[in-house]
């Protein structure tokens, strides 16, 4: 079951997806949670921008972080339990531009659905909850 929470502080409309249905997960669609991800950096100092736009339904996503120390690419994976979750693509540490540029062309060459959504952030951490693997 999808279900979506108003945050009367912020006015932003939070979606959220739970749950399971005849066996499958429902799923928030990539262009929504692009918007959701583009807002919640706006509101906590974090600006963001799309780089490259995805399938809008099920693309998946690479989330570029700049921050003081150099660059992180964080793409989506499912932890053990099956959630959705975020690894460091580019490694534990940060990288360079030409670095992260060339691990995004890969990813895009072998995922043409592929969003690429950019943030600037001062800790390397994205501003959406996630769980980074």
């Amino acid at each position: 079951m999808a279900w979506a929470a108003f945050d009367r502080k912020r006015g932003l409309a939070v979606l959220a997806a739970c749950g399971t249905y005849g066996g499958m997960e429902a799923r928030v669609k990539a262009g929504i949670w692009v918007s959701m991800a583009l807002r919640l950096g706006d509101i906590s100092g974090c600006p963001g921008a799309v780089l490259r736009r995805g399938d809008a339904d099920s693309g998946g996503i690479l989330c570029v972080l700049h921050g003081r120390d150099g660059l992180v690419v964080l793409t989506q994976v499912r932890d053990s339990e099956g959630r959705p979750a975020w690894m460091r693509g580019t490694g534990p540490a940060p990288v360079n531009q030409e670095l992260a540029d060339a691990y995004v062309e890969r990813q895009v060459k072998r995922d043409p659905d592929l969003w690429v959504v950019e943030f600037e952030t001062r800790d390397l951490k994205p501003p959406f909850e996630a769980i980074l693997l």
